[in-house]
């Protein structure tokens, strides 16, 4: 072992050790791949060769406009190509994308650009009022603001302000790249939903980032050349990083604008998506869309899909469709998805509600993450699906920390364990199963009740097309369970009835004891907002 020592000369050197980057895929891709489509929006098509050129020139114009590493450049975009190109454009000029949700508040964006101290921020133009208004309210020095015109959907630049197109005509397609000296240094920064006080900043580096794309890769199953469809947004997570990833494979980003069943169909028939990735509200899209918004394929389309574990229902009715659905899941922490539902070879032939009950599993981690378990007190709790405790992971995709918080860094690093806040249980294989939020538990005459669960047999009933089950208050029992139902379109079903058809599959105090049809809020991701739903019920009879 002695030769292995660091005293006998051995040691990093230019030839045995570069800092690892998801620029690197593009880099590599320009050189493997020139010619084949790397992007795809509307009526725009980019080979490698111009996706490099245009990014080179996107990270040139900025270093021009004053920008400089460690800078960050923020980006109220939706799915479109410039958001693709701010991906890599803004990490090549040594910079820090801060990839902002199109649907905050002024008053939540103003917030970000104060506190991430954005020195630039790329707007579309449909969003241009909430940057203009953000702007107006904040205190110290307000970012530059680029107008992103996208004109095949309507949105022509104004003329405030530098338009995005004419940036990129100011940039150097030759651009020498400021690559990471140290893959530690960051790549990005996203805010958390801030449901409950002021987002989070997530820090992001080139390391984690580089191997989420691999992880990813290999948790997908994937091959060279695949067609992706971005449904996540590019404002959540990176879209899982995947916009990184597909350069690697010398594959296709297609950008979705618009996230509808039309949409997503279109793309698969007339450009042969193969993947895409979304909470179960896309699921469920695409089960209960009408006739006329389906296009036949010819294809089986894998489908990562998390947010929020999707019922068995779900499951069971999408596969028929055309679709293999694999659950991952994760938080902005860890870069997006960081476990996965990996099926078994000794599961072939499993069908029917067995088959989606085993999809429905939370499942092991991705190959990027070191460990992840479940613990109570510290400790790995008993692998029997039945003892619950909180999902901890340890890892190379797991964030810096908080930005400009340490405190809060600290908190959810404590015990050396990042500590997710998702209560779980551990099957006999190691396949972990969430079954709520710490914060979702019910707690109803000292008996916990899963949302989860509950959630899973409401969306079972043949009208029902979403389910969120939440805590009531209750005099008798301190929380009862509440179910807020979205119906598919068309149906009719009586609040008794959904009780009744609980009630025959579940223990009396799981089932609801109130149940109100709604029309559920989301998240721009497609996550059912508990919070606002558990206001509604505290002030429920």
């Amino acid at each position: 072992m002695g030769w292995l020592a660091d005293e006998t000369g051995l040691d990093k050197c230019a030839a045995n050790f570069v800092p690892l980057t998801p620029l690197s895929h593009l880099n590599r891709a320009l050189e493997v791949f020139p010619e084949r489509t790397a992007l795809v929006y509307g009526t725009t098509r980019r080979t490698y060769v111009e996706f490099h050129a245009r990014v080179s020139q996107l990270a040139s114009a900025l270093k021009e406009r004053g920008i400089v590493p460690g800078d960050v450049v923020a980006a109220i975009l939706p799915n479109t190509a410039p958001q693709v190109e701010a991906h890599f454009g803004v990490p090549a000029c040594g910079a820090i994308l801060n990839a902002i949700n199109t649907r905050l508040d002024v008053d939540t964006v103003t917030y970000i650009f104060e506190h991430s101290g954005a020195k630039m921020v790329l707007c579309d133009t449909q969003f241009l009022k909430l940057a203009e208004d953000a702007v107006k309210q904040m205190h110290g020095t307000p970012p530059q603001i680029i107008e992103v015109a996208d004109p095949e959907h309507g949105f022509a630049a104004g003329g405030h302000y530098l338009e995005y197109e004419d940036l990129i005509a100011m940039g150097d397609p030759m651009f020498d790249w400021i690559m990471p000296q140290d893959e530690w240094e960051s790549i990005a920064l996203n805010y958390t939903s801030g449901t409950t006080g002021k987002p989070k900043g997530v820090v992001y580096h080139h390391r984690g980032a580089y191997l989420a794309t691999m992880g990813n890769a290999i948790s997908w199953q994937m091959q060279l050349y695949p067609v992706l469809l971005t449904i996540v947004p590019l404002f959540h997570c990176n879209s899982w990083t995947h916009p990184w990833m597909m350069p690697m494979l010398g594959g296709t980003t297609v950008c979705c604008r618009d996230v509808t069943a039309k949409a997503i169909y279109d793309a698969i028939a007339d450009e042969g998506v193969t993947h895409f990735a979304g909470a179960p509200i896309v699921l469920n899209t695409l089960i209960n869309c009408k006739d006329s918004d389906r296009r036949p394929f010819d294809h089986v389309v894998e489908v990562f899909t998390a947010g929020a574990p999707p019922p068995a229902a779900t499951l069971a009715a999408i596969e028929p469709l055309g679709f293999n659905v694999t659950q991952v899941y994760g938080l902005t922490e860890v870069y997006g998805p960081a476990t996965v539902c990996t099926w078994k070879p000794e599961w072939k032939g499993i069908e029917g509600e067995e088959r989606a009950e085993i999809k429905a599993r939370t499942g092991v981690l991705m190959p990027m993450m070191e460990t992840i378990t479940v613990h109570d007190h510290g400790h790995e709790v008993a692998r029997d699906g039945v003892h619950l405790g909180e999902i901890v992971m340890r890892g190379n995709s797991v964030m810096k920390g908080y930005f400009k918080n340490p405190q809060a860094t600290q908190e959810a690093f404590e015990g050396g364990w990042f500590r997710s806040g998702d209560i779980a249980f551990m099957h006999p294989d190691g396949y972990i199963k969430i079954t709520d939020r710490a914060k979702d538990i019910i707690i109803s005459g000292g008996e916990n009740v899963s949302s989860v669960e509950v959630e899973g047999v409401i969306a079972a009933h043949p009208a029902v097309s979403l389910a969120s089950v939440v805590a009531k208050p209750d005099e008798k029992w301190g929380e009862v369970p509440c179910a807020f139902v979205e119906l598919k379109e068309g149906a009719s079903v009586t609040d008794k009835e959904i009780m009744a058809f609980c009630r025959e599959r579940l223990a009396g105090f799981k089932t609801p004891k109130r149940v109100v049809f709604a029309d559920l809020p989301k998240t721009s991701t497609g996550k059912i907002q508990k919070f606002e739903l558990r206001a509604v019920a505290k002030l429920l009879d």
